[in-house]
């Protein structure tokens, strides 16, 4: 069963082309390690919610925009396994390539599929 990675980050709205291309070169590497596909979304049609939403969840400032992404992978144990590996490598690091927005702020977790 496969297995998904899920992100969810405030962005700077002037940071989108570097957050693009942020993300242009971390998706070869998920990929190099084994994962399927990547996605990243630019935030278009989030809402404010009146108890809870995307903004509040990373504390996004008035000039910030939600960016949404995923990574799948064919299984926890090949995700497991791949995030092991891409630690250990020199291009994962910080200043390889720093994040173009507040990294501390960013909520992610995994998540397996369900048969449907």
């Amino acid at each position: 069963m496969s297995y998904v990675d899920g992100f969810v980050a405030a962005v700077p709205a002037a940071n989108r082309d570097a957050y693009a291309e942020h993300a242009r070169k971390m998706a070869p590497i998920f990929k190099e390690f084994g994962a399927t596909r990547v996605a990243e979304n630019w935030g278009d049609d989030v809402q404010h919610g009146k108890q809870t939403d995307f903004y509040r969840a990373v504390a996004a400032k008035e000039d910030e925009v939600v960016v949404f992404a995923w990574v799948e992978w064919p299984s926890k144990e090949a995700r497991d396994a791949a995030w092991q590996k891409m630690m250990e490598d020199p291009r994962m690091a910080p200043g390889a390539n720093p994040m173009p927005f507040d990294g501390a702020r960013m909520i992610y977790g995994g998540f397996a599929g369900i048969d449907l």
